[in-house]
């Protein structure tokens, strides 16, 4: 409770403090704002957190990851496609604990180490935001199970998820809100599923020209009664970090607070991101 009132107090501390367009990188609540047509943004950063629990194969410890890899593609004014991964996850072992499947996990040792689950999306811009209106879209996605079970850090499921975005300018802050539905299979029992109910809302704030403070909480509630199928349990966190833009290219750094036992305790992230035109859409 003391973390979720630190996050809403943060947050309202940025609100009171001029944005960017099409947030992303430190943040993950997705803006409706597309890249734009014949664009393509690629994104890669670092994380790093301390404390996660997977709770399908019991492992507790720390995770980085190198390279997360994003990569935005405009295939028209009002529409995005977006592939998200990394080639390599490593997980310092703190604890072992009893879980459905933990005798399935293969390695022995202190560490263990996985690719990350590939993600694709496509995102519509319904609306384009007005003085009078926000801009409004969907946002439409699935993890495929690419990171293994025998690792500890894969689920061996495939998730859907949609989701509707808004997103408005008020004066010198970029405020967007994601709220959704995720579809998520159970990891034990392949005819089960849990409905999520997806959320996300972020702030922006330009300090001076190309500079600026970022900050949101994003995560998932479950929606089933009782205990929910490992893998599948509510998620969230908070983010606040700052970005800095020269050019096409764009820097950011910010902290992790997990708000659930299975968030990191604490994590970093750092990254960056680069736009460029690569073909013309007739």
């Amino acid at each position: 409770m003391r973390v979720w009132k630190a996050g809403w107090m943060m947050l309202a501390g940025l609100l009171a403090a001029s944005p960017a367009v099409a947030q992303q990188r430190p943040m993950l609540t997705q803006d409706p704002e597309v890249v734009g047509s014949g664009n393509i943004l690629i994104e890669g950063g670092l994380d790093y957190g301390r404390d996660i629990l997977y709770p399908l194969t019991g492992l507790k410890g720390n995770l980085l990851r190198v390279a997360t890899l994003g990569v935005s593609i405009g295939l028209g004014p009002i529409v995005e496609v977006q592939l998200d991964g990394g080639p390599y996850n490593r997980l310092s072992i703190t604890d072992r604990l009893e879980a459905p499947l933990a005798g399935s996990v293969t390695a022995t040792g202190d560490t263990t180490h996985d690719v990350e689950d590939l993600v694709f999306a496509t995102k519509i811009r319904i609306t384009a935001e007005t003085p009078s209106h926000p801009a409004f879209g969907l946002r439409f996605w699935t993890r495929l199970p690419n990171a293994s079970q025998e690792s500890g850090l894969g689920l061996n499921t495939t998730d859907f998820h949609g989701d509707f975005l808004a997103g408005k300018t008020v004066r010198s802050v970029r405020i967007v809100g994601n709220i959704g539905l995720g579809i998520l299979s159970d990891p034990t029992n392949a005819v089960n599923q849990n409905d999520v109910l997806d959320y996300g809302a972020s702030v922006a704030r330009a300090v001076r020209e190309g500079i600026e403070v970022v900050g949101e909480i994003n995560g998932r509630a479950s929606t089933r009664s009782g205990t929910p199928p490992p893998g599948t349990e509510s998620r969230a966190a908070l983010r606040i970090g700052g970005r800095i833009t020269r050019g096409t290219v764009r820097l950011d750094a910010g902290i992790i607070l997990g708000m659930t036992s299975y968030d990191p305790s604490f994590g970093f992230t750092v990254g960056a991101t680069y736009v460029f035109h690569a073909f013309t859409v007739k």
